[in-house]
């Protein structure tokens, strides 16, 4: 069997990614094993999904060990996710393996790409919210009560989930955990990766077992991008608690969103011209939140520095 080097420096990377920020490992190694490597989509496709099985239980038994995990919603999203990937599968074998084929599995990949994007905007989003909400009334993750499971939305959330991991190897991560956000708001942060990681054990499994009998799994781009993901995905999870994945996530959205662009055949200009402008209103936004965080801070100070003059004068 051939090992690559540069294969499994991409291994090394992606690796750290998913450790770090619990997300990327679809969503960033098949875009690169198709535009960097060469690798035919449905064969890019299979490989990572046999590569993420083995990445996945490393972060879910660290989060099964520290008690992060909502088991009833990880089972309730396996009951429907599990067989819709299967059935993703399926649903590519009938397309065929022609290059027609492999053309429309890019742009499906890059829709799921552009669709993970969204989930990381949603997410930021309502992460803010619930910290502003915390400011205000004073509580913390720990004190919310545990959350009620819809089963029929979380089913629902599985069957798209799992459909979109089986056809492109994208959304185990990036798409259910956007997706249990808006379904789940008062969901604890520690729970939302936990559950979302335990539950993409079966998912990514069921997936990787179809494409090993019906996809075009290549064993030594397999191989090498795990000699180089596993222990990245170690490091990763251990410096995830530092808070360094705040400063990497968006730039993680830039990449996913200009290979997610180029997968559905944008011109390079205007990729370029799209990635420009949502930095630069990242940008913005962060400034003017910054401002405003600012002023806060101010109107806060303000009363105690003026009691403090008044006393001093008296």
């Amino acid at each position: 069997m051939h090992f690559s080097l540069s294969l499994m420096v991409a291994g090394l990377l992606v690796g750290f990614f998913v450790g770090l920020t619990g997300m990327g490992g679809g969503a960033l190694m098949t875009p690169i094993l198709i535009m960097f490597f060469g690798v035919a989509p449905l064969a890019a496709v299979s490989s990572d999904l046999v590569a993420s099985l083995f990445m996945k239980p490393i972060g879910a038994v660290v989060h099964l060990r520290r008690g992060t995990v909502d088991t009833r919603l990880a089972l309730w999203l396996t009951i429907s996710a599990a067989p819709s990937a299967f059935l993703g599968v399926f649903v590519l074998k009938a397309l065929g393996n022609g290059e027609r084929v492999q053309a429309d599995i890019k742009v499906f990949l890059g829709v799921a790409l552009l669709l993970t994007v969204g989930s990381m905007v949603v997410k930021s989003w309502i992460s803010r919210r619930r910290e502003q909400a915390a400011d205000v009334i004073g509580s913390d993750d720990e004190s919310r009560p545990r959350v009620r499971i819809r089963p029929v939305l979380t089913v629902l959330i599985g069957l798209f989930g799992g459909l979109a991991v089986g056809m492109t190897s994208v959304g185990s991560g990036s798409l259910i955990i956007g997706m249990l956000l808006l379904a789940y708001p008062a969901l604890r942060a520690g729970q939302l990766v936990g559950t979302d990681l335990v539950q993409a054990i079966p998912l990514v499994g069921a997936a990787a077992l179809g494409h090993a009998l019906f996809g075009d799994v290549q064993l030594s781009v397999t191989t090498s991008l795990l000699v180089g993901a596993i222990p990245a995905v170690y490091i990763g999870a251990r410096l995830s608690a530092t808070g360094a994945n705040r400063f990497v996530r968006p730039v993680l959205a830039v990449v996913l969103l200009a290979s997610a662009l180029k997968l559905v055949n944008l011109a390079t200009s205007w990729t370029l011209v799209v990635c420009a402008v949502w930095v630069a209103a990242n940008v913005g936004i962060g400034a003017y939140r910054r401002r405003a965080g600012d002023r806060a801070v101010a109107d806060d100070f303000e009363p105690y520095v003026g009691r403090e003059e008044v006393g001093a004068v008296s």
